[in-house]
């Protein structure tokens, strides 16, 4: 089971809402299905040049692992050769920080990933699981 275009563009616009409710920086949201393709992203006015990127590397990076991003930063800090070895085996295209939040259905199935960049990691986050939450379905941040 994927995510559809549906669920996804409805999480990226759930992620830019709650930024602005919050009075946060300009966000970036991507939405991957679980093969890990862009299915929805959106970037806000006024968001810098990589928050693309660095919203993919999120999500990316936690549906390659099977974890929420919040998890890899923690795990980062006890083997960081480990995640310095990650980094160039993924390309670059991972970054353990959080905002990389896991998408599941109510039964548990993973549907995909959401990586949010732009403001603090614990504010992309909140955002990322507000997002999710809010469309009916289960957020793994870690």
């Amino acid at each position: 089971m994927m995510i559809s275009l549906r669920q996804a563009s409805g999480i990226v616009d759930a992620v830019l809402e709650e930024g602005r409710r919050l009075n946060g920086a300009p966000l970036t949201a991507v939405v991957l299905d679980a093969g890990g393709h862009v299915v929805a992203s959106k970037r806000e006015d006024g968001g810098s040049l990589l928050r693309p990127q660095i919203a993919f590397a999120k999500a990316w990076g936690a549906l390659g692992m099977g974890v929420g991003s919040r998890s890899l930063a923690e795990r980062a800090v006890r083997v960081p050769a480990f995640f310095s070895a990650l980094s160039a085996v993924s390309e670059g295209r991972f970054v353990p920080v959080p905002g990389g939040v896991l998408i599941r259905d109510v039964g548990g199935r993973l549907l995909g990933a959401v990586g949010v960049s732009g403001d603090g990691p614990d504010h992309d986050e909140a955002c990322a699981v507000h997002a999710v939450e809010s469309c009916g379905l289960v957020a793994q941040p870690g």
